[in-house]
C-alpha cells in the first residue's frame, strides 16, 4: 500500500477522514468481464465484416448481370496513393484530342493556360492557342468579332449550340469531355474499354440504322461510331501510335483534365503523413505520461474508529 493522505477538517468534534491512495492491484486477467466483453467485440466484428462482404459481392453480381459488359480494369500509372499521371502520355492524350475528338467534342472547362507547365511550355501554349479563332465582341460597332486565340482563353466548341451539334451527329449529342472521367462510373477504365471495345454485332442481334455495336456501352448500341485506328496520327515524341496507345494517352489526358489537381493533392498528402505521424506518436506518448498516475491509482475513504469503539 502507498504513503497515506491524512485530512483533517478545522471544525471540533468533526469526523475525520483519511484518504487512502493506492495504486490499483487488479489486472486485466483477474477481470473475467473484460473477456466477454472482448469476445462480444470479435463476434461482432466477425458478423459485421462477413454481411459487408456479402452485400458487395451481391453489388457485384448485380453489375455483372447488368446490359453491358464487365469493364476490363487496366494498370493505369496514377493508381497508387503516391502515384503521379504520365505527362508525357497527357501530352500525347492532347494530341489525340485536338486530331481527332475535337470534331465532336467540346472541353469547356480546359483553358491553354492550363496546359502551361504540365504539357506544353509557355511559347508552346501560346502558339496552340493562336492557331484557333476565338468568337469575341461587341467591338465599337457591336458586332462579334473573329480573333486568334490568347492563354486565358477556353478550347472552342465545335459547334455554336447543342441543337447544332444533334443535328451534326444524326440526332445524339457528343458530350462535353472536361470532366467525363468523373462523370462515368470507373471513368478511365469504361473510357478505354469503350474506345477499343467496338465489334461486329453477335449473330441475331440487330440494332437501330446509324448505331454502332459496343459490348461496354449501356445497352450494346452508341451513335459514336469507331474513331482510334493504328498509325491515324503522328505523335511528336516519335511513339507508335498503335489503337490501344491512343487509348490510353487520350484517357490519360481527360483523367488529367478532369483532376488537374491530381499530382499536388497526392504530394499534399506525401507532407502531411511525414508531418503528422511523429505528431501522432508524441501526442500518444505525451497523453500516456499525463495520465498513467491518475489512471493507475485508486482514492478509498476510510472513516476510523474512535476510541469508544
Amino acid at each position: 500500500m502507498s504513503s497515506a493522505l491524512l485530512c483533517r477538517t478545522n471544525r471540533v468534534n468533526s469526523p475525520i477522514f483519511i484518504a487512502f491512495v493506492r495504486n490499483a492491484s487488479t489486472s486485466s486477467t483477474s477481470n473475467p468481464n473484460r473477456w466477454k466483453r472482448l469476445a462480444f467485440q470479435l463476434a461482432g466484428g466477425f458478423v459485421a465484416t462477413g454481411a459487408l462482404g456479402y452485400a458487395w459481392a451481391h453489388s457485384q453480381a448485380i453489375f455483372a448481370s447488368g446490359n453491358k459488359a464487365h469493364l476490363v480494369p487496366l494498370p493505369w500509372s496514377f493508381r497508387g496513393p503516391f502515384d503521379s499521371l504520365d505527362h508525357a502520355s497527357v501530352r500525347r492524350g492532347f494530341e489525340v484530342y485536338k486530331q481527332v475528338c475535337a470534331a465532336c467534342h467540346s472541353m469547356k472547362f480546359l483553358a491553354y493556360r492550363h496546359l502551361v507547365g504540365v504539357t506544353h511550355t509557355e511559347e508552346e501554349a501560346k502558339t496552340l492557342a493562336a492557331q484557333d479563332m476565338i468568337t469575341d465582341g461587341p467591338d465599337d460597332q457591336g458586332n462579334m468579332f473573329q480573333r486568334p486565340g490568347k492563354l486565358t482563353d477556353y478550347m472552342p466548341a465545335p459547334y455554336p449550340n447543342d441543337k447544332a451539334a444533334k443535328a451534326g451527329n444524326g440526332g445524339a449529342l457528343p458530350p462535353d469531355l472536361s470532366l467525363i472521367t468523373l462523370g462515368r462510373e470507373d471513368g478511365c477504365n469504361y473510357i478505354f474499354n469503350l474506345l477499343t471495345g467496338y465489334q461486329d454485332q453477335p449473330a441475331g442481334v440487330k440494332g437501330e440504322p446509324g448505331l454502332h455495336y459496343n459490348p461496354y456501352f449501356s445497352g450494346g448500341w452508341i451513335a459514336m461510331a469507331k474513331q482510334l485506328y493504328d498509325d491515324q496520327i503522328e505523335y511528336s515524341d516519335g511513339t507508335k501510335a498503335t489503337e490501344s496507345q491512343l487509348a490510353k494517352d487520350v484517357t490519360e489526358f481527360l483523367k488529367w483534365t478532369a483532376e488537374r489537381d491530381h499530382d499536388d493533392r497526392k504530394r499534399l498528402a506525401i507532407k502531411a503523413v511525414l508531418i503528422f505521424t511523429p505528431l501522432v506518436v508524441l501526442s500518444y506518448h505525451w497523453k500516456r505520461v499525463k495520465w498513467a498516475t491518475l489512471k493507475s491509482r485508486k482514492i478509498a475513504f476510510y472513516r476510523p474508529k474512535s476510541k469508544q469503539d
